[in-house]
């Protein structure tokens, strides 16, 4: 981590214990501590993101939303490969 901080954070006695046996099971250290969290916290805001956004499209039709996905996805492909050529 580059640009990393420092956080401080609260957990109940038993969540420290559980985590850190798992860790120690898995034969990672405790450096590895960080690692966890961040893997973590990227994993429960990626699936928040999600959530969110199949709650917002909840009532498109399906067809539209397929669309919309089919031209988001060629967009973003011509972009990428006419940085390549």
């Amino acid at each position: 981590m580059d640009n990393s901080v420092r956080w401080s954070l609260v957990v109940s006695k038993d969540t420290d214990i559980a985590l850190r046996t798992f860790l120690a099971q898995q034969g990672m250290r405790k450096g590895d501590l960080s690692k966890f969290v961040e893997e973590a916290v990227r994993w429960r805001v990626l699936d928040r993101i999600v959530a969110d956004t199949k709650a917002k499209n909840a009532r498109v039709p399906a067809k539209k939303l397929a669309a919309a996905i089919d031209e988001a996805v060629h967009s973003i492909r011509a972009e990428h490969f006419r940085r390549e050529a």
